[in-house]
Order: structure tokens, then sequence, then C-alpha cells
């Protein structure tokens, strides 16, 4: 459930809020069946005319399926959040990398990224540089 509230003209710290957004979703473990609830909220600059609130719970939905795709391989299947890479550009040369990584994977069909990235080091000396069409 998505309820939105405008909020101009309330003094907020948030220059170009016009929107406050809560959303209410529902999350169930498949290993458990556990059933969770949880509350997100959000400010957005769109209007009332631009985003009603099941727009808005769109768009949310479509920021998770982001998060789902990218950023859990990231910290799943690469341990990101574990990386000791923290200086200069170190971090976004890394990020740049991964994702090379992810997308020329599914570019060639691997669904599952560990599995993609198993697969190729199998031949660590051929197979990675057939993905990228290098001979």
């Amino acid at each position: 459930m998505t309820r939105a509230l405008t909020v101009t003209g309330l003094g907020l710290d948030f220059p170009h809020a016009v929107q406050a957004v809560r959303i209410l979703r529902y999350r169930t473990d498949l290993a458990t069946g556990t059933v969770s609830r949880q509350t997100v909220y959000a400010i957005t600059d769109l209007t009332s005319q631009e985003a009603s609130p099941e727009r808005l719970g769109r768009l949310a939905r479509s920021q998770w399926t982001i998060e789902n795709r990218l950023h859990f391989v990231h910290d799943t299947t690469f341990a990101e959040d574990a990386s000791k890479i923290r200086t200069g550009h170190g971090p976004e040369n890394m990020a740049t990398l991964r994702n090379l990584a992810i997308n020329t994977l599914r570019q060639h069909g691997h669904r599952n990224i560990a599995a993609g990235l198993r697969h190729a080091s199998y031949e660590p000396f051929t197979r990675p540089l057939d993905l990228l069409d290098i001979v």
C-alpha cells in the first residue's frame, strides 16, 4: 500500500521535496513461509499530478528490481561490501570491472552470475577471452 502527501511549504530540510511517500511492503521468506512487513519512506520532487500514489509505488518497485538484479549480485557474488579497496579511483574501477563481468555473462545467456563465473574459471586462459570476443 502506498500513500503520498504533498509537503511543499512545510519548511522541510529538503528544498525540492514535493511529496512524501509511505510504502508498506510485505515479504515472504520462501524457505520458512514467514511473512514480514516493512515500511519504507521516500521523498520526491514529482507533483501529485505527475505521480499518483500508484505510480510512486511502481517507481519504487522498479528501483527494487534494479537492486535485485545488480546490487544484490555485487554484494553476494563479488562480496563488494567486504572489499578493502577504498582509496582513489579503486572502488569505481572495480565496480566498472564487476559490471563488465555481469553484463558480459548475461549477454552470453548466463542467468546465474556465480555459475557463469565458475564456468569461465574452469578454463581461465580462454573462456573469459571468448566471452569478450578477444582472440
